[in-house]
């Protein structure tokens, strides 16, 4: 896979990688030959996900960084690209479903703020330090560099119980593409994937309902669940020199409906 894919020696910071479908990507770009920094707001998760990979032999380092926070992107891109020396692919995997459900009229407006904040601005803010990077490379004749976000199904299927949620991963989705258009000549691509459902630790109380699993289940093309894993070898093919004429995209894997 190194060999096809072009990753060994490559750097891909994974954001909000502690668990579930951020671990499955760092732990295939990893397992791919990548250098990899895990971010995540959790001190204790981060560092536990960071042994674990550094027991399978993998160049791993790992920062504690708050989304919500542009100095503390800012400092974790700072050390990492210091620690690192350089960094190729950028994979954010932040989000929050927001704190309360309620019509957009009535909703309080911090709330409102953080929402958008975590989905969108922490994405960004990531996006825009990784991208000045990358450019300063391509500048100097290294046009290389991948951005890659998790958005949601709900950004593209609506999401009744929670349309807030959905609008802000539809924000990402458009943000995602109009920066593609921006860093192309720059040899830099920009792609979004969209999980279905997933399991992993955040939805296994969701999968153990079987009224749920029996009414989603018909929404999911080949009728399964997927894994950490599948979205793991979708990294790999993004971060690798073999996605470099897809930009701008938004891949659905295991469920949803794409209108793209």
């Amino acid at each position: 896979m190194t060999q096809i894919f072009d990753l060994s020696g490559r750097v891909a910071i994974v954001t909000g990688g502690n668990g579930g479908i951020g671990l499955g990507m760092a732990e295939a770009l990893v397992g791919a030959g990548c250098a990899v920094s895990i971010w995540g707001r959790n001190r204790d998760k981060t560092e536990a996900a960071v042994s674990g990979l550094k027991a399978t032999g993998g160049q791993v380092e790992g920062r504690t960084c708050d989304v919500t926070d542009p100095a503390s992107i800012e400092a974790a891109f700072a050390a990492t690209l210091s620690a690192l020396g350089r960094v190729d692919g950028f994979f954010a995997n932040a989000g929050i479903t927001g704190e309360s459900k309620g019509p957009f009229i009535e909703r309080d407006w911090d709330e409102w703020r953080r929402l958008m904040t975590a989905n969108v601005e922490g994405v960004a803010r990531g996006f825009q330090l990784a991208a000045r990077h990358m450019v300063v490379r391509a500048k100097a004749g290294d046009p290389f560099g991948r951005l890659v976000a998790t958005s949601s199904v709900a950004s593209i299927e609506g999401a009744a119980w929670n349309e807030h949620y959905g609008a802000s991963k539809g924000a990402l989705n458009a943000f995602v593409r109009a920066i593609a258009v921006e860093l192309a000549r720059h040899g830099v691509t920009a792609n979004t994937i969209l999980p279905g459902w997933i399991e992993t630790d955040m939805t296994a109380r969701a999968l153990a309902d079987e009224k749920f699993v029996k009414a989603v289940s018909p929404r999911i093309p080949v009728r399964r669940f997927g894994t950490p894993a599948d979205f793991g070898g979708m990294a790999v093919f993004l971060m690798s020199r073999s996605s470099s004429y897809m930009t701008g995209q938004t891949l659905v894997i295991d469920g949803g409906y794409s209108i793209f």
